[in-house]
């Protein structure tokens, strides 16, 4: 509550001036239940130094865990180059640029990271960007409904737990019922009929138990609805576009392109879909143009917030995005190129599945699919929650059984590989689950 610049003398006045008589008075419109205050955390009114000293004592119980963890968040080797540029101020402070005469730069990293979304993903426009991989393809389904119309929005139980919550969410708000579709003994959809009033088909690529999905098809047999893809981005180095298949929207977490985990965020929302839907779709595009003179310049276009066109016809209620991780999806695409992209993709499947074929010579395991997957895959064993114990008590972190049961999977755990993980590792890791 108390700001360097104010002195107890100016807290005083200024209390005295409105009429309270201490700080917290100010807040005695909240419930005194829920009202947050500094003991929870220990630290009471404290120095600058006496701070700095507590947080360092609780940050050196944390434990680094080594991750094999995934469910659309990865880690990926983040190249030098990345934090470098980002790291200059005129990125690292940027908010949006509601002027173009001063907003060239970020109006054009804007314009490449757009461009960028399109090329990885075979679609024809993108925008930049939103929030993260979970509200774009719920946004993606709201888009599709006033585009299409109906009720019904068929999505698979094989679907990211945590981006199925947000789904539930904006569904139930906007009314829209969501029915379930099993998968088979590989782990893939089982898609039979098209029931009526239904929007779309969500399908993940790769799924949530990692399983590679065979889109083929799969827009012929929709009629008029919508063919949503949530795409992990780095296996798209080497597997065909959705747009080849189809895809009316292609939405996607983009933490894996450039970005840290961060514990969990902030993260990066993928949204690109086809040209004649632009007007339909949320967020901001950035558009290239000529001024009076035939110069070269960049813009924002399109814009359907609220903030700027009538309520009523607005695509979405975002005011933000996640800016600066864009920004850092831009540079990682542009530094490792078509070919770098590739060579990470192939890194991952190679290392997944040397470890998946060692793990399933351990007496009780075995892969709980017979699907193609590319670096992330379902283990099978008799008591999960006892073999991520012991991950975790040798330093290794692997998703949760109790995810992968909430996609209708009991009795197994998830694990993810990606470049960065080592021979030294996998040997921790399959000792522990020997032990």
């Amino acid at each position: 509550m108390e700001y360097i610049p104010h002195t107890p003398a100016d807290i005083e006045e200024m209390l005295r001036a409105i009429g309270v008589e201490d700080v917290e008075g100010l807040f005695s419109d909240i419930p005194e239940e829920v009202r947050r205050r500094y003991e929870p955390l220990g630290l009471g009114p404290s120095s600058e130094l006496e701070v700095r000293e507590k947080i360092e004592r609780l940050a050196a119980k944390n434990r680094r865990l080594t991750p094999f963890i995934g469910l659309g968040l990865y880690d990926h080797y983040i190249p030098a180059v990345v934090n470098e540029v980002t790291a200059r101020s005129e990125f690292y402070t940027a908010y949006t640029p509601y002027q173009a005469e001063i907003s060239q730069g970020t109006l054009t990293w804007m314009f490449e990271y757009q461009t960028m979304i399109c090329e990885l993903t075979g679609m024809e426009v993108a925008n930049a960007s939103m929030y993260d991989g979970g509200t774009a393809l719920a946004e993606a389904v709201l888009m599709a409904r006033r585009i299409v119309g109906g009720s019904k929005v068929l999505v698979p139980k094989s679907l990211n737990p945590l981006h199925r919550r947000i789904l539930d969410t904006y569904a139930h708000g906007a009314g829209i019922e969501i029915v379930n579709l099993p998968f088979d003994r590989e782990g893939k959809l089982v898609f039979e009929d098209v029931p009526k009033e239904t929007i779309a088909l969500v399908i993940q690529q790769p799924n949530g138990f990692g399983i590679i999905e065979d889109l083929a098809g799969l827009k012929e047999r929709l009629g008029r609805a919508f063919l949503i893809v949530s795409v992990y981005p780095i296996p798209l180095g080497i597997l065909e576009p959705p747009g080849s298949f189809g895809a009316d929207i292609v939405v996607g977490e983009g933490q894996p392109l450039g970005n840290p985990l961060s514990f969990g965020g902030p993260l990066l929302g993928i949204f690109a879909t086809r040209k004649e839907y632009v007007r339909m779709m949320p967020g901001r595009v950035s558009g290239r143009t000529v001024d009076a003179e035939g110069r070269e310049g960049y813009v924002m276009t399109l814009q359907t917030r609220e903030q700027h066109i009538r309520r009523e016809r607005a695509t979405s209620n975002i005011c933000t995005n996640s800016a600066l991780y864009a920004l850092r999806a831009t540079v990682y695409l542009a530094a490792v190129g078509p070919e770098g992209l590739r060579q990470v993709a192939l890194l991952c499947l190679e290392k997944a599945h040397r470890l998946a074929e060692e793990i399933t010579k351990i007496p009780g395991y075995e892969p709980a699919f017979e699907g193609p997957f590319f670096n992330e895959f379902a283990v099978r064993c008799p008591e999960p929650r006892d073999a991520f114990e012991r991950l975790y008590k040798r330093g290794i972190a692997v998703t949760p059984p109790e995810y992968v049961e909430e996609m209708g999977l009991p009795g197994a755990f998830l694990v993810a590989v990606t470049e960065k993980r080592t021979e030294e590792e996998f040997e921790k890791f399959l000792d522990a689950l020997k032990g």
